[in-house]
């Protein structure tokens, strides 16, 4: 009899389990609105897109992804989150999902996406943050353009780099953890680029947003930054090392809350986000690293870059790494 229960039991929460999966596109428009909440910047294009194509309207609201868990969790515990989509880095979405934020959803648009991308019944990754050095063309020679991550341990380089607070920057502080576990051979090797980097001074910024401004105006001339500023600070005199190393991120992921109050908007605007019409104004318009097959920011040689995800660090990884980072960049 027990087991009887358990089969029915699996049975009605797979029937419930479809049901929740299922898309009614008369229902997500009688519903008007998906409210889309996001630490990614420049989608307005894909707003009006959604609006244009569906008659359903996107409402989008950005939150860096300091605050998101906070501003989220407090709204959702308060029974007021207006969510009906999130979009943030694997690991917001992943703690989001340990506490019950997000339902299960899966698109049949990322039918396409290669399977290491599906995370779980509810999260789905869309993009890599990719980070890259990118430089001044006008300034630095094609001769002296690095073409490895070690290049910027070279002396020449003193005074005349940009990068993000290696301390307290969680991104930068797990891109350089990835670069240790990723790319260089040894322990070693990674400390004495890291050594290399710190003796050349660099100016540190709040985050990858301030990088690419020094650069552009000759005041520093290179930053460990993000390549899509080619295309959203152009006619900026911007270009992007091409190392022979892969270029490392954070993956950027997508999903439904569970609570969310139009339920099929919601599915409707994943649907949208994860199509290739979607994905590749996100690549042509922003720049943006994603993952729908064969869609590729228009940046000179970047379809033929290795791009890796890196590895989520926990809150207490970034802060062991922070502490470090800082005392090896002396950073006040």
């Amino acid at each position: 009899m027990k087991r009887l229960v358990v089969v029915i039991a699996i049975l009605l929460c797979s029937v419930l389990s479809a049901q929740a999966a299922e898309l009614d596109p008369a229902k997500a428009k009688a519903e008007g609105t998906a409210t889309f909440y996001a630490n990614i910047t420049a989608v307005e294009p894909i707003m009006e897109g959604f609006e244009a194509d569906t008659g359903v309207k996107g409402a989008y609201t950005r939150i860096s992804t300091s605050k998101f868990i906070a501003t989220v969790l407090t709204e959702f515990e308060a029974g007021k989150l207006m969510a009906d989509v999130v979009q943030a880095p694997l690991p917001v979405l992943e703690i989001l999902k340990s506490k019950g934020v997000l339902a299960s959803y899966s698109s049949p648009a990322a039918a396409g996406y290669a399977d290491w991308t599906r995370k779980d019944d509810a999260i789905q990754l869309f993009g890599i943050e990719y980070v890259g050095l990118i430089y001044n063309k006008e300034l630095v020679k094609a001769a002296d353009v690095p073409k490895r991550y070690e290049d910027l341990a070279d002396p020449k380089w003193k005074d005349k780099i940009v990068m993000a607070n290696p301390a307290n920057h969680a991104t930068t502080i797990s891109w350089l953890v990835g670069l240790k576990e990723t790319v260089f051979a040894s322990e070693e090797e990674w400390m004495s680029f890291l050594k290399g980097l710190a003796a050349n001074k660099p100016m540190f910024v709040a985050s990858f947003g301030p990088t690419p401004a020094p650069v552009e105006s000759g005041e520093k001339l290179i930053a460990i930054s993000m390549p899509k500023y080619i295309i959203t600070k152009a006619p900026a005199p911007l270009d992007w090392a091409r190392v022979e190393q892969p270029l490392l991120g954070t993956p950027r992921a997508i999903a439904v809350t569970s609570k969310a109050p139009h339920p099929n908007a919601a599915r409707l605007f994943v649907d949208y986000w994860l199509s290739e019409k979607a994905m590749g104004i996100l690549a042509k318009d922003v720049g943006e690293y994603v993952l729908a097959p064969g869609v590729y920011p228009p940046i000179d040689g970047m379809d033929k870059a290795t791009v890796m995800p890196i590895r989520d660090l926990s809150d207490e990884e970034i802060r062991k790494w922070g502490d470090q980072f800082k005392a090896i960049f002396d950073v006040q």
